[in-house]
């Protein structure tokens, strides 16, 4: 694995756009557009950190190599990472589906499991592969 300037430009603006696109539309980020109703929390940006990290660094590795499974964790661990910071009384979808209450009553108390998962998840294929490349 040859780590070049184009693959690290390219998990740069991946990991910036993670954080500046999921920061904007859950609410973490304060902007005009979008009114979080559920409270910040540390957790919320530790999450959203560190989904954006590990999105930047699977991309730097990705784009080194020639295969490409994992791809598929690693979308599920970016969804993953949304949904761990997202507000779930905001999302029109969820609540076209379940109700106010049924949201904050089961999912949100979910949303630390779901960062832990996606942050497993991006770090699991990045320590998969890098144990591959070493062998």
């Amino acid at each position: 694995m040859e780590l070049t300037r184009g693959a690290v430009l390219r998990g740069t603006a991946v990991g910036t756009g993670v954080f500046v696109l999921f920061g904007i539309v859950t609410g973490l980020v304060p902007n005009p557009l979008y009114v979080r109703m559920v409270p910040r929390t540390p957790t919320d940006y530790a999450f959203l950190t560190l989904t954006s990290v590990l999105a930047a660094a699977y991309v730097i590795q990705r784009s080194t190599l020639p295969e490409c499974d994992g791809d598929a964790c690693a979308y599920a661990g970016a969804v993953g990472g949304f949904l761990a910071v997202g507000c779930p009384t905001c999302n029109a979808l969820l609540l076209a589906l379940f109700s106010s209450s049924a949201l904050m009553t089961y999912l949100d108390p979910l949303r630390p499991l779901f960062g832990v998962l996606a942050v497993a998840l991006l770090g699991g294929v990045i320590v998969q592969r890098h144990r591959r490349l070493a062998d």
